[in-house]
């Protein structure tokens, strides 16, 4: 059993929040546009024209007379950033005067054709977004007939003109685009410092489409959505087709992934995010029918809720890290929008909790909490998916979390000439720092969570809100365009995936107390957040009645004290096994104390383990036809003949072993003694397989994965750990293979009747005579080689599986076909291989 470890931990809960009076959100409300007022003025006062305000030298950040802060400083381009980022939440707050003022300000001032290089990215998010979502306030306000009776579109010539200036980067052979334009020269090369970039993220390239198309939809030029979709089309084209899942970093140019780990946080967080909100602005099915198939192999790999762990697109099931970024906090914002409110309540908390913990979310934290970059550029996407989750659910528990951010900015950031980022979250250091989105999308979210709906000044349903909370309006739908060709589809539209239609609350929550229901198993997941006396124990009660080395998962007495202290275990389809504390099912306070020890050992335990990670060892078929030419990845023992020592490995003919569990005394002595035994996994210990194996005079042994379909392909590896007792008496070699390399084995075996194995540390070489090549039957990826990240998280093995193991619906995983396996070439096989083992030093080289 593999045990993969959410340390959630269950105490007494705190109290659950009381409805919100209207006069307090009122209070909160103008609140919120006090700490804008301050953050805004101060950036007029003191800042202004310069793209941002530096708060803690009250001065504006011009780009060139300050220190460079490398690729942070892609988002100036010395446009007055913040003035333009932060023009339709001064509608959006009433502050419709100074909106007015704002307006001829950028009008008056602003210059777009500046010789500077900046980022495609930011620029068409903040820049372009800001300039179209102030033409839309301003249109509106016009139609009004009280404002803006002057304007003429002004804004939005300007927003053609910066578009204009962008288009430059798409100019590749891929249609994905530069990650940087100088907005003067465009892409010339090396004399504009720009078109020798090779790599953009995913996010970079994804996050075009609603700005893009907005602007080809108001002007009426279709050129602007047309580059939008084509690279939306390449990146959907180079998704993993497996996985369906796509990674971080692409080649603009020949589309190959630079960085094949994949998640829904910094470098694809807004591709996925645009991807259904097109959809939502644009009435496009294909845009929908992209992100539902992204959305389920999102749900199936990297939710594991309350957690987003990034994986590895090629081998899904394979942890790329184990911590995750603050920009996966808009992910349940968008999980309402898609209408999957319970793991958008489950994530949030767990936000919520990382956020009481270091008052605000640390740019990235481990699994268990913990800070692993501490810094903190005031972020709004945890405000974001607050707001959307009180509109879905209406629970006034939103408006805590959000009164809380509110109370540690003041707290914590406020200074006298604004907000300051967080330089370190754990010490309160500051950081001269004020970026542009914190005006243009913190703000809105608060206000929008504490205002009634006389409150704003026009139907936020009207609008969607781009990844910067840009606000476009939901009637370029049915603006005029011209159309560009249709995709070429590759997936029929599968209305069973989705609903077309968007949540109804009413349906979701016919329980009041769903919403808490949901929250209390990870309420008390991160320590401090509701302190709480601890329990009475007697004298000499220190330690658990059960100590983690010496738990068994098949051992009954075990499991019986498991429950006891609030432990359950369960099977995840992939064969490991998930430990979850609920200290409130424990029997009593000292046994739930007893099981908080526990859990903590078995995070101990699995971290000590993890660090002593075996490598994978190679099963290589050396028979006729075979002749060495097809290895199979196996997954090594922590007990018996250590491999790595043997300059020969061990070789032997293999045969199965009866009973095939291989859990009491071989039946077919006769027949293992001096070959390799086959047995399969289940019912047993694996050193109890390999002692009876080894009493009948085998050589080796290889159990076989008795999970239908799990394969070295997408599983991580599998290392099988003794039973609890001395396994010095185990003096032959065990290695495990999973279904897939298993089933080759054996049906060589089926049909060749002798077959031979070389078990070893890796593969030997092959001599193999050109005239034999046409004898390969056979064959598999030959991975042994691969070397293993050092982000793997394979945690703990204890031990085979009892056979309840097997989870009920592993059928709806469907196996992999190897039919066609004998009609690969070698050729073929060796690219597979060669492409894994870059992913996996990419991997490594990504962790360190």
């Amino acid at each position: 059993l593999w045990v993969l470890f959410l340390l959630i931990l269950l105490g007494a809960l705190c109290s659950p929040g009381q409805a919100m009076s209207r006069e307090e959100k009122q209070r909160l409300k103008n609140q919120v546009v006090e700490m804008f007022d301050h953050a805004y003025q101060n950036y007029m006062d003191h800042a202004y024209p310069a793209d941002e305000l530096m708060p803690l030298t009250c001065r504006g950040r011009v780009r060139g007379l300050e220190p460079s802060r490398g690729d942070i400083d892609d988002a100036l381009g010395k446009f007055s950033l913040t003035l333009i980022d932060t023009l339709d939440t001064l509608v959006l707050l009433n502050k419709t005067t100074e909106f007015e003022d704002a307006v001829r300000r950028v009008l008056s001032d602003v210059r777009l054709d500046n010789d500077i290089v900046v980022s495609v990215f930011e620029t068409n998010i903040r820049v372009l977004g800001g300039l179209l979502g102030g033409h839309s306030m301003a249109v509106m306000l016009k139609e009004g007939g009280q404002h803006m009776q002057w304007y003429q579109d002004e804004l939005l010539h300007m927003a053609k003109d910066l578009g204009l200036r962008l288009l430059p980067a798409f100019n590749t052979s891929s249609g994905l685009p530069y990650p940087r334009v100088n907005l003067k020269h465009g892409v010339r090369g090396p004399e504009t410092r720009t078109g020798t970039e090779t790599d953009t993220c995913t996010a970079c390239a994804g996050t075009i489409i609603l700005e893009f198309a907005a602007l080809s939809r108001f002007t009426g030029d279709p050129v602007f959505e047309a580059h939008a979709r084509r690279a939306l089309d390449f990146l959907w084209e180079k998704r993993q087709r497996n996985s369906n899942l796509v990674g971080t970093t692409i080649n603009i140019h020949s589309g190959e992934w630079v960085r094949r780990d994949s998640g829904v946080g910094a470098g694809i967080d807004s591709y996925y995010e645009y991807l259904l909100k097109a959809y939502v602005l644009l009435g496009d099915d294909l845009f929908l029918e992209r992100f539902n198939i992204h959305y389920a192999s999102i749900m199936k790999y990297i939710s594991q809720p309350p957690l987003l762990l990034d994986v590895h697109i090629h081998k899904p099931l394979l942890p790329a890290r184990t911590w995750m970024d603050s920009l996966l906090a808009f992910f349940p914002g968008l999980q309402v929008l898609k209408g999957d409110i319970r793991p958008a309540i489950e994530t949030h908390e767990m936000l919520y909790q990382v956020t009481k913990k270091h008052n605000f979310l640390p740019e990235a934290f481990t699994t268990d909490f913990r800070v692993h970059w501490a810094q903190h550029p005031l972020r709004p996407e945890f405000a974001e998916s607050t707001y959307f989750l009180y509109k879905a659910t209406g629970d006034p528990y939103y408006l805590e979390a959000g009164r809380t951010i509110m109370d540690n900015l003041n707290r914590f950031a406020r200074v006298p000439c604004g907000f300051a980022a967080m330089k370190d979250v754990r010490t309160g250091s500051h950081e001269d720092r004020m970026d542009s989105f914190f005006l243009a999308e913190m703000f809105k979210y608060l206000f929008l969570l504490f205002a009634e709906p006389d409150d704003i000044p026009f139907d936020v349903e009207d609008y969607v809100f781009t990844t910067e909370a840009h606000l476009l309006p939901l009637s370029l739908s049915m603006a005029p365009h011209s159309s560009p060709a249709p995709s070429n589809r590759t997936e029929e539209l599968d209305d069973s995936n989705f609903d077309w239609t968007c949540p109804n609350t009413h349906l979701l929550f016919p329980d009041p107390a769903f919403p808490r229901i949901l929250r209390e198993p990870i309420r008390s997941a991160v320590d401090k957040s509701c302190p709480r006396p601890a329990p009475y124990r007697e004298p000499g009660m220190g330690r658990p009645p059960l100590r983690a080395q010496d738990f068994m998962a098949n051992n009954p007495e075990h499991l019986e004290l498991l429950r006891r202290m609030g432990v359950s275990l369960i099977h995840l389809k992939d064969g490991r096994v998930q430990l979850v504390q609920h200290a409130t099912q424990a029997v009593s306070a000292v046994a739930a104390e007893d099981g908080v020890r526990f859990m903590q050992e078995m995070m101990e335990l699995s971290s000590q383990q993890q660090k002593e990670q075996l490598p994978p060892r190679a099963i290589q078929i050396v028979s006729h036809p075979f002749f060495g030419r097809v290895v199979l990845t196996a997954g090594p023992a922590q007990f018996g003949t250590d491999l790595s020592k043997s300059s020969t490995g061990v070789r032997g003919f293999v045969t199965v072993a009866e009973p095939y569990s291989g859990c009491s005394e071989i039946a077919n002595a006769e027949y293992i003694q001096g070959h390799i035994a086959l047995l399969q996994r289940g019912q047993c210990m694996f050193a109890e397989k390999a002692r009876h194996i080894q009493k009948a005079g085998a050589i080796g042994g290889i159990v076989i994965d008795d999970n239908e379909g799990s394969s070295s392909d997408t599983a991580p590896l599998f290392q099988m750990a003794g039973d609890g007792r001395s396994t010095d008496d185990v003096t032959l070699p065990l290695l495990f293979l999973f279904h897939k390399e298993g089933n080759i084995l054996l049906e060589a075996l089926k049909e060749y009747r002798e077959v031979e194995v070389l078990l070893s540390d890796k593969a030997r070489d092959r001599d193999v005579q050109e005239t034999e090549e046409d004898c390969l039957t056979e064959a598999t990826t030959p991975t042994s080689h691969e070397p293993i990240g050092q982000s793997q998280m394979s945690t703990l093995e204890l031990g085979d599986s009892a056979p309840e193991e097997v989870s009920p619906d592993r059928d709806s995983e469907k196996p992999e076909e190897d039919t066609d396996s004998s009609s690969q070439s070698v050729d073929e096989l060796l690219a597979d291989w060669q492409e894994d083992l870059e992913a996996f030093k990419q991997m490594e080289k990504d962790e360190l």
